[in-house]
C-alpha cells in the first residue's frame, strides 16, 4: 500500500456522470486517505467535467474556486421539458418542433441571455428556502416559492453550423461563460421558451472553472495510478492556483510577518484599497493570507483568513 505525506493543493477532477459532487469527495478522500477534502460548488450527476477538488490547507481557499467564472459546454433539445430541467427528470411538457427554426432566431436569443438577467432556480436545485433545500420540496412533490435572483452571462457561443434547424426533435450545442450561481439547465429551458418551445438539457460538460480547465483534469482512474505510482505531484495544483481570480499584493519581509499572525495594520500608501477579498503573497511567492479592509477602521485591513 502507498503511504502519502500530508498533501496540500487542489486536484482537478473530471467528475464521470452518475456521480454526486459528493460521491466524488468520499471516493477521493479514500484514495488520498484524508479527511480534508472539500470541493468547490456542486455539479448535479448528469454533468460531467470540471471539478476542483482542494485537499488540505487548500480548503480554505475552496470558496473563491466556488466564486470565480466558470464555462460549460451544453446541448439543449427542444420538444419537451422536464420536472429536473435536464434529461433524468419526468417529462412535464410535449411539444413537436412543428416548423424549421432559422440560425438567426438561435443567435438572437443567445443574444438577449448575454449580460446580467434574472434566473430562478430549478425545484431540483441545493437553493435553500426557509431552512431547506428545493430538492428537498421536490422529492417530496412540494412546490415552494423560489426567490429569483440576477446572474451574469458573460458570452454564449453556438456550436453548430446550421442555418437551419428542423425536425419534431431539435437538438443545438452551445458554450457559456458565467459568473456563480447561473443555472445552465434553466438557461437551457429559457432558450426554448424564448424560441416557443419546451425544452431541457440533454448534456452538459463543464470545461472551466476559474483557471482550471478541462485539459488539467484527470479521470478517477488516472488519479488511482498516479497514487499508485507516487506521482500525485503531476497533478496537484499549488494552493496558489485557487485564488487566482482574486486581487493579489505582494509584501515585504516585515509586513509578512505581521500577516502570518493576523494582525490588523495599516494599510502601506503603495498598496491599493482592498474593497474586495485581496490575496496577500510573501516575495517568494506563498500565500499567507486573504485580507480586506476593515469595515470601521479607515485606511486598515483585517484579515478574512489566514492561510
Amino acid at each position: 500500500m502507498v503511504i502519502l505525506t500530508e498533501l496540500n493543493g487542489v486536484i482537478i477532477l473530471n467528475k464521470p456522470t452518475g456521480f454526486t459532487s459528493h460521491d466524488c469527495i468520499m471516493k477521493v478522500r479514500k484514495m488520498v486517505r484524508m479527511k480534508r477534502v472539500g470541493h468547490t460548488g456542486t455539479l448535479d450527476p448528469d454533468v460531467t467535467g470540471v471539478l476542483p477538488i482542494c485537499i488540505g490547507r487548500s480548503t480554505k481557499v475552496a470558496e473563491y474556486i466556488t466564486d470565480a467564472g466558470k464555462e460549460y459546454v451544453g446541448e439543449v433539445t427542444l420538444g419537451f421539458s422536464t420536472t429536473t430541467e435536464d434529461r433524468s427528470g419526468d417529462i412535464v411538457q410535449m411539444k413537436k418542433v412543428n416548423r424549421a427554426i432559422d440560425r438567426s432566431e438561435i443567435l438572437l436569443v443567445l443574444s438577449k441571455l448575454t449580460g446580467t438577467i434574472t434566473q430562478t432556480p430549478p425545484m431540483f436545485s441545493a437553493v435553500k428556502v426557509n431552512g431547506k433545500r428545493l430538492y428537498d420540496y421536490a422529492l417530496k412533490g412540494i412546490e415552494v416559492d423560489r426567490p429569483s435572483r440576477e446572474v451574469q452571462v458573460y458570452d454564449i457561443e453556438l456550436l453548430d453550423e446550421r442555418e437551419a434547424f428542423t425536425g419534431e426533435e431539435i437538438k443545438f450545442s452551445f458554450r457559456v461563460s458565467c459568473g456563480k450561481g447561473t443555472y445552465v439547465r434553466t438557461l437551457a429551458v429559457t432558450m426554448g421558451e424564448m424560441l416557443g418551445f419546451p425544452a431541457h438539457m440533454s448534456k452538459l460538460e463543464r470545461t472551466r472553472v476559474a483557471n482550471f480547465a478541462i485539459s488539467d483534469a484527470v479521470s478517477f482512474e488516472q488519479l488511482g495510478t498516479l497514487i499508485e505510482n507516487g506521482n500525485m505531484a503531476e497533478i496537484l495544483k499549488p494552493i496558489e492556483a485557487g485564488v487566482s481570480n482574486l486581487p493579489q499584493v505582494i509584501v515585504e519581509a516585515e509586513i509578512a510577518k505581521r500577516v502570518k499572525n493576523g494582525a490588523v495594520f495599516v494599510s502601506p500608501a503603495e498598496i491599493e484599497p482592498m474593497n474586495t477579498p485581496t490575496a496577500i503573497f510573501s516575495q517568494t511567492g506563498e500565500l499567507l493570507a486573504i485580507y480586506q479592509d476593515h469595515p470601521s477602521k479607515p485606511n486598515k485591513v483585517k484579515p478574512v483568513k489566514i492561510i
